[in-house]
């Protein structure tokens, strides 16, 4: 399996589970999420993906400092409905990194370890997304701007002419190269597509 090599060169997201250390699926319930295992999951890597991944990250260093996060134990709330914009793709990086999930999730073991009612959207107390410790109801919330990086020009001539399926094979790879570029650029320059409100 090929992919970007700049994949390799981003920070992982370290937690730990308690559903996974109770049912002996990892050591000490310890779990790491890479860019590459949500691309995998996710089908692609596009700027949506990417600040998922970054919005998730980013929190979870905000609310645990020096801790490890604690999946399956943090709320998060979005402003928009899940079928708005980008929300629902967000919302599914979201679940797959926290566990977090509407009214689908896993429903616990004893009254333990549940998952569901950990997101919500419709939060019109959120500026975009929020999350939440449960344990000290702690909160930050994030919101998330890619178009503050410049696309390379030649990307909507490119996308235009694959649409109409006139692209050639060099100008299909090329369009993958700026497109991943682009992506790249993002997480190179978080100060430039994040603000941070706690």
């Amino acid at each position: 399996m090929h992919y970007p090599d700049f994949f390799n060169n981003i920070e992982t997201i370290k937690l730990q589970d308690k559903l996974s250390d109770f049912l002996g699926t990892f050591e000490d319930g310890i779990v790491e999420f890479s860019y590459l295992d949500i691309v995998k999951s996710a089908g692609h890597s596009c700027p949506t993906i990417a600040g998922a991944y970054i919005i998730t990250k980013e929190a979870l260093k905000y609310l645990y400092k020096d801790e490890i996060p604690k999946r399956g134990e943090i709320l998060v709330s979005f402003k928009d409905d899940s079928s708005i914009g980008t929300t629902g793709v967000i919302a599914n990086v979201i679940t797959q990194i926290t566990g977090a999930t509407d009214s689908y999730g896993f429903k616990g073991l004893n009254n333990q370890f549940k998952r569901y009612n950990l997101m919500q959207f419709n939060d019109k107390n959120t500026i975009n997304i929020k999350f939440q410790r449960l344990d000290t109801n702690q909160t930050v919330q994030i919101d998330y701007n890619h178009t503050t990086i410049n696309m390379d020009p030649r990307i909507p001539d490119l996308m235009q002419k694959l649409f109409n399926n006139i692209a050639t094979k060099d100008e299909k790879t090329l369009f993958g190269k700026l497109w991943q570029k682009k992506v790249e650029d993002i997480f190179n320059n978080l100060d430039k597509v994040l603000t941070i409100y706690n």
